[in-house]
């Protein structure tokens, strides 16, 4: 079963700013000659990297609800100029959008296991992707959806 983690989408308000963010990101790896994919640098790399890479996900929380994930499609370990190590997550194109699951702050990225990860919009019945947005997180909220 995949591994996963969970990260604040900073600066995010929206799943919409966040696909705008990672098409820009997608644009500029194609431009450079690589695949179409946005990463993200963070200090600390995970020590469960194979679990990750065999299927795991970044789900990010936006506005104190999960509400999106990108596919991991590789972790690159660097140094940067400040002779600091690195860790930049390689993503999927796609922004998948998720249930509504509430997630206080916290700092850096944790560990999400499969069983605690919320499903995939898609996959939650016929017509609740079709719902606005707030519907759907005030629906989350009083634990309909």
């Amino acid at each position: 079963m995949a591994l996963h983690l969970i990260k604040l989408c900073v600066g995010a308000d929206t799943i919409d700013d966040l696909r705008e963010w990672v098409s820009e990101r997608s644009l500029i790896a194609m431009a450079a000659g690589m695949e179409a994919h946005s990463s993200h640098i963070t200090r600390m790399i995970p020590k469960r990297d194979q679990e990750l890479l065999d299927g795991g996900s970044l789900y990010w929380v936006i506005k104190g609800q999960v509400q999106a994930r990108q596919r991991l499609l590789d972790i690159k370990t660097f140094t940067d100029v400040d002779g600091i190590s690195r860790c930049e997550l390689v993503l999927g194109p796609e922004v998948i959008e998720t249930e509504f699951q509430p997630r206080r702050a916290f700092q850096g990225w944790r560990y999400l296991t499969a069983e605690d990860a919320p499903r995939d919009l898609k996959n939650m019945g016929e017509g609740t992707a079709d719902l606005p947005m707030e519907l759907r997180r005030e629906l989350a909220e009083l634990g309909l959806l």
